[in-house]
């Protein structure tokens, strides 16, 4: 039975008009995604009150941040669609981007929230440990957790990848709980298992 959870979700299905704006001034070891995660509002919305930022993944200390005032709103639309949420901390969801840079660093944006969702597809399932912590930390599970690649930061892209697979539960994956590249498997027990879609180079599977 799969738990009904609540969580702070800072980007999707959101929309955001004209408003004051206020500035903030970038401290040491901010990120764009950080600083729009704790001010309520979004990369987006950030990135049209700051045309002169032309790169999301470079700002330094001191720098001036132009914020709406207003955080943003939910699209009324989307209230209407039931949404499954978890149980998440700020620092699983920095764990869960670590893990999806580690994992899917090479693959198009629709695979890194295909990766995230596989974790998140784990925290909902019986067969596997309810948090997210535990799902990546699990013995021999993930790659990256035995090869200290997850101790990596996470890229911009990959926040976002758990925020769209945060907002939209196993939209991408079906429900998969597994996924691999069978070009470079050593094991090949997963090839048995049903395939539920193949985005680049990964193969997932129920």
């Amino acid at each position: 039975m799969k738990k009904t959870i609540v969580l702070l979700l800072l980007l999707v299905s959101f929309f955001i008009a004209a408003l004051p704006t206020s500035a903030y001034t970038v401290k040491k070891g901010d990120t764009l995604t950080k600083i729009a995660r704790e001010k309520g509002t979004s990369l987006e919305a950030i990135a049209k009150v700051n045309p002169d930022i032309k790169n999301i993944d470079v700002i330094f200390v001191g720098q001036e941040i132009i914020l709406t005032d207003q955080p943003i709103k939910r699209d009324e639309t989307y209230e209407q669609e039931p949404v499954v949420n978890i149980d998440i901390t700020e620092d699983e969801i920095d764990l869960l981007a670590r893990i999806v840079r580690a994992e899917a660093q090479t693959e198009p944006f629709e695979g890194k929230v295909a990766v995230a969702d596989v974790v998140l597809n784990r925290v909902e399932s019986s067969k596997f440990p309810d948090t997210v912590t535990a799902v990546i930390h699990a013995p021999g599970q993930f790659q990256p957790v035995s090869n200290g690649e997850v101790n990596k930061p996470a890229d911009e892209e990959s926040y976002e990848a758990v925020y769209t697979a945060l907002s939209e539960p196993s939209s991408v994956t079906n429900e998969s709980l597994f996924f691999y590249n069978p070009d470079i498997a050593t094991s090949r027990w997963l090839d048995t298992r049903d395939t539920t879609v193949i985005i680049g180079d990964h193969v997932f599977k129920k």
